[in-house]
């Protein structure tokens, strides 16, 4: 376990350090992370691993973003300007992925002045719903990594798991949502810029009216697709 990161996460976030609160209640770090329901006998579960994990791939090795910018539109093309595998907390897999993204897209100068940071081809407010959505609603039991992919005319955004039988691209376009894992949603609100309250895809879709979401039942995938502009 990260401790230090889980220090930091508790006292921000239940206002007092984590050693006077376990000195005043007098629970052991075990029966705190299991009331939290992070871990059991010692042990983090899946979620205490995700979130406060200090290397979680070394138990999950395939909870892992698998990063490419390709040169052109070809996922089996052999050119690519770009890649990295993302690792760590929930925390580090959104901070490391928002990164690789916006080092590998465009930035547009406008009207802006000279001496101004263009803008991002892409609403960066989309770029964040989307990859909390991915990190968070993927099926934790299927063994495989995320996955984004740069190309010239879109960035695709894959998670494991198909949408469930009960909801549709429809319906998650309307605000309609599925928590694969409440205790990883219930953190996240804290770790992430996720609210947990549906609107993330429509202010994805708002920001990026060009945005493609497919469900696969085939493949047991979801791809978020967003155009980009050729230059």
């Amino acid at each position: 376990m990260n401790t230090y990161h889980f220090e930091q996460f508790f006292s921000k976030h239940y206002g007092e350090s984590l050693d006077d609160s376990l000195r005043n209640s007098g629970m052991t770090m075990t029966q705190l992370l299991e009331n939290l329901r992070l871990g059991k006998d010692e042990t983090l579960n899946l979620a205490g691993l995700l979130l406060f994990g200090k290397h979680p791939l070394a138990h999950r090795p395939a909870f892992v973003v698998k990063a490419v910018c390709f040169v052109g539109n070809d996922p089996a093309g052999e050119k690519y300007r770009d890649s990295e595998d993302i690792g760590g907390s929930l925390r580090d897999l959104y901070t490391r992925t928002m990164s690789f993204l916006t080092r590998n897209l465009h930035r547009v100068q406008g009207a802006q002045g000279f001496n101004v940071e263009g803008k991002l081809e892409v609403s960066r407010v989309t770029l964040e719903e989307l990859v909390v959505n991915m990190l968070l609603h993927r099926d934790y039991f299927i063994s495989a990594p995320w996955r984004v992919v740069v190309f010239d005319n879109r960035i695709e955004l894959i998670s494991s798991g198909a949408l469930p039988n009960n909801i549709t691209v429809a319906n998650i376009r309307s605000g309609v949502s599925n928590i694969r894992n409440p205790v990883i949603a219930s953190f996240a609100t804290k770790e992430l810029p996720y609210r947990g309250i549906g609107t993330g895809i429509r202010r994805a879709l708002a920001a990026a009216p060009g945005l493609e979401l497919e469900s696969d039942r085939d493949l047991n995938q979801f791809t978020a697709r967003i155009p980009r502009k050729t230059q």
